[in-house]
């Protein structure tokens, strides 16, 4: 039986806002900092099936969320093209070679370690109660370029913008790779038990209206029709995160069914300037979740308000704050299950 997550996703809007976290599965939660203790990095667990599905699985039975979200990494695309991936402690991943010292055809791919990411879907979905959606994801190409190309993250993606100024003919066949990439993995996962994907694009904001309308607009619109083609009853959730006024051109011209909304954008404009009966997906500031300040339950209830007349999933407006005390997540949920619309 479809849940209340995967019938909003599709337009539907039930008896109650269903809602999920972006990054609920993680080490703000002591269960996940555990096993992290027990198990090791943060790739060993993305690549051992069972600890991913168990971290998947933590805030499900904590919480209750109506969407597990997979534990794994946007980077496993680049690490699956052929390029080195680690986790640094206090730095975070770092890929290399760089798509500046190197090329694509220099890398030897390794499509093997997807299959690790299949086995985790496989076992959330037996593992899951029901009425529970299992969500996979992907990152963006742009996002997943701005990583191949510096080699780590940044705060203005200066390394991949230059090249899109400099060669665009360079990082078109980058992210045309990443395009035909993603859409093998997130089929995988839709094979393996994902009921719906989110196309994660951290870094879209970074971009020009015209660039983003080339490598944000153009691979997201390719990946999303390859996945309609192939799994129709599939929905995908398109998160440009930054795209501001860029938003409503996302949403009509990629195809996504839901778009997740981050929170610098006011849910009113949203609310008017999006497809009418197109899903929303947000938009609370985590750092609101954090601080939980009497501001938060306001804040919720005027998120809820203003949605109240679409499909509309709750979530942050990126992912949770690691330091978020577990009773502001509990306030979160006791707000949003009482809300009467």
């Amino acid at each position: 039986m479809p849940g209340l997550l995967l019938d909003t996703l599709n337009g539907k809007r039930g008896v109650r806002v269903p809602m999920w976290l972006m990054r609920q599965a993680g080490r703000y939660l002591p269960e996940y900092r555990a096993l992290r203790e027990e198990k090791g990095g943060f790739l060993d667990m993305a690549y051992d099936s069972e600890a991913a599905c168990e971290i998947t699985l933590q805030p499900i039975d904590r919480f209750g969320f109506d969407g597990a979200i997979l534990f794994s990494d946007i980077l496993i695309v680049p690490h699956a093209m052929g390029q080195h991936l680690e986790f640094l402690a206090g730095e975070g991943p770092k890929l290399s070679p760089t798509l500046i010292d190197a090329t694509l055809d220099s890398l030897t791919s390794d499509p093997s370690r997807y299959e690790h990411i299949y086995q985790t879907v496989r076992l959330c979905r037996e593992r899951l109660p029901e009425g529970v959606t299992m969500l996979g994801f992907a990152g963006s190409p742009w996002t997943v370029a701005t990583y191949m190309v510096a080699g780590e993250g940044s705060r203005d993606q200066h390394d991949a913008r230059a090249l899109a100024y400099r060669d665009p003919g360079a990082l078109q066949a980058i992210i045309d790779a990443i395009v035909a990439q993603t859409v093998e993995y997130l089929s995988g996962q839709i094979e393996a038990g994902a009921e719906a994907v989110q196309l994660f694009d951290s870094w879209a904001g970074s971009l020009a209206p015209d660039e983003f309308e080339r490598w944000v607009i153009a691979p997201n619109a390719a990946i999303t029709a390859a996945i309609r083609e192939r799994h129709p009853d599939t929905p995908v959730i398109g998160f440009p995160k930054g795209a501001g006024e860029k938003l409503p051109a996302y949403a009509r011209e990629t195809g996504v069914k839901a778009v997740g909304v981050d929170e610098t954008l006011d849910p009113a404009w949203v609310a008017r300037e999006l497809p009418a009966g197109m899903a929303v997906q947000g938009n609370l500031d985590p750092l609101l979740l954090l601080a939980g300040s009497a501001e938060l339950e306001k804040r919720i209830r005027t998120i809820l308000d203003t949605f109240a007349d679409r499909p509309h999933v709750f979530n942050l407006g990126h992912g949770i704050d690691r330091r978020t005390p577990i009773e502001h997540v509990h306030r979160l949920i006791e707000t949003v299950r009482g809300f009467e619309g």
